[in-house]
């Protein structure tokens, strides 16, 4: 049994709250009496890609587990790489920040979908030959591709206006590919669906919620910040369809 746990959307930004919020999940990963085999998380670590924020996530991801990160609309690629050189291996010393890790016989493709100054993702040209030639590589174990911005619509008025872009030519390049999930964030809400044929798992907000239109939570706003924190929980076992948990620690 392979256990990714999956955070997103931390949002960090110097304030006590979203550090407690953060503390809530570390403090649940930090109780198995199993630990995970990695922690993967879909972007949007700081809110305003300063240093000083990304020194509060280093701080606030120090697990016994390896952690892999990448970044989203929120964070800035020479701020990210600066402060948390000891997460994020990356050729290059700006835009796009993208990763490949091998953790426990498992690899991961992180993906950098993220547009400068923008907040909506888009894959360039560039990258979608970069992601074809990795996908193409020989692997024994699971592979899971991860990114922040999903490749579809929210069905929420502001949500998707700045959502993936470009989706044919993603889809293109991953049809076939064997790839066991997908993994994305961006949305601050659990939710499950397939795109290209493959499993496509989305972690909830740690920071807060961005309700539907017409469900009671949202009174007119994007963000809940009052709804509880949360993380998925994918179980890869091999021969078995990947099972995915959604936790909410109080």
């Amino acid at each position: 049994m392979y256990v990714i746990a999956h955070l997103s959307d931390l949002h960090l930004d110097g304030s006590d709250e979203a550090r407690d919020r953060l503390r809530r999940i570390t403090s649940y990963l930090r109780e198995f009496s199993r630990p995970a085999d990695v922690v993967v998380v879909t972007g949007d670590l700081a809110d305003h890609g300063l240093e000083s924020e990304y020194a509060e996530v280093a701080a606030g991801l120090k697990l016994d587990v390896p952690v892999l990160l990448l970044p989203g609309n929120h964070d800035r690629s020479a701020a990210l790489r600066a402060g948390l050189t000891s997460y994020v291996d990356s050729p290059g010393d700006g835009h796009p920040v993208h990763q490949v890790h091998d953790v426990a016989g498992a690899r991961f493709v992180l993906v950098d979908s993220t547009v400068p100054d923008e907040d909506h993702g888009l894959l360039s040209e560039e990258s979608l030959a970069w992601l074809d030639g990795v996908l193409r590589e020989s692997v024994d174990g699971p592979l899971f591709v991860a990114f922040h911005h999903p490749p579809f619509d929210l069905h929420h008025p502001v949500m998707d206006e700045i959502m993936m872009r470009g989706r044919d030519s993603f889809e293109a390049v991953l049809r076939d590919k064997p790839v066991t999930a997908l993994l994305a964030g961006h949305v601050h809400n659990a939710m499950a669906s397939t795109f290209a044929g493959i499993p496509l798992r989305v972690a909830p907000g740690v920071r807060s919620s961005i309700p539907l239109p017409f469900e009671p939570a949202s009174s007119g706003r994007v963000v809940d910040p009052a709804a509880h924190p949360g993380l998925a929980l994918h179980i890869h076992v091999s021969g078995e369809p990947l099972q995915t948990l959604y936790r909410f620690p109080a």
